[in-house]
């Protein structure tokens, strides 16, 4: 329960992309398609989650004064090692992509959480908080890329959907598109994030009324019967002066 609690907050709960506001260079820079979006979160899944596991799994043997660089040089490998695979068997993707495939060694999402959980956690629970975390970087970056590519060009992973006759939004897929769709997202993630805590605490206030006259009453009569016994416990204790002279 615990792994698939730590998996989840990454999608929902501290989305990187809409609720921690982190990755945004790539979250602007490669959202003009599905494929770069798509392609660019699994290469961050792969890192974070490999890195996430080296850095637990070695993360007493890291020395606290220089920990930061080792974390760099574990995620600049398996940097490295993404950027050979996708030149080998997806050169337009890593052409595509260019500089931000190398820049995910300073992604604040990866160093982000090689501090705050991987170095402080066992292995499963660093490797899920990766997988989780990974995951709802992409699926962040696909929202956003979902709706700059169709509507600013009217396709899908680059296949158009129309049939013409209708005139795409181009500044969606332009710089300052990007920073519309985000920030539009970011705060209608928001948004439900409060109604969700509205709601929650409505439901809460309606379960304690509805308990109410359940633990209520009994509470009340314990509550006379100990205030009667301490009158009654004041009322029998003779003063000093009174016991004094009774006793002389």
């Amino acid at each position: 329960m615990k792994l698939w609690s730590e998996f989840r907050k990454g999608i929902f709960r501290e989305n990187p992309i809409f609720v921690l506001v982190l990755g945004m260079c790539p979250a602007l820079a490669v959202t003009g398609s599905l494929a770069n979006a798509v392609g660019m979160g699994a290469a961050v899944i792969f890192v974070l989650t490999c890195s996430n596991v080296i850095i637990s799994a070695f993360r007493k043997l890291f020395p606290p004064e220089i920990r930061i660089p080792c974390y760099i040089i574990v995620v600049s490998t398996f940097v490295t090692v993404v950027q050979k695979v996708m030149q080998a068997y997806t050169p337009d993707l890593d052409e595509s992509l260019g500089i931000f495939i190398p820049l995910i060694v300073v992604n604040c999402i990866i160093l982000g959480r090689a501090e705050a959980f991987a170095g402080k956690n066992p292995v499963l629970a660093s490797a899920a908080d990766g997988l989780g975390m990974g995951l709802g970087f992409t699926l962040g970056l696909s929202w956003v890329a979902l709706f700059r590519e169709v509507l600013g060009n009217w396709s899908v992973f680059g296949k158009p959907i129309t049939a013409g006759g209708f005139d795409p939004a181009v500044i969606l897929v332009m710089a300052p598109g990007a920073f519309l769709v985000l920030g539009l997202s970011i705060g209608f993630f928001a948004w439900l994030q409060l109604r969700g805590r509205e709601r929650a605490a409505v439901a809460a206030t309606r379960f304690a009324l509805a308990e109410e006259p359940a633990f209520g009453p009994p509470l009340v009569e314990q509550f006379k019967r100990e205030k009667a016994e301490k009158e009654k416990a004041a009322g029998e204790q003779p003063s000093g002066p009174a016991a004094g002279d009774s006793r002389g």
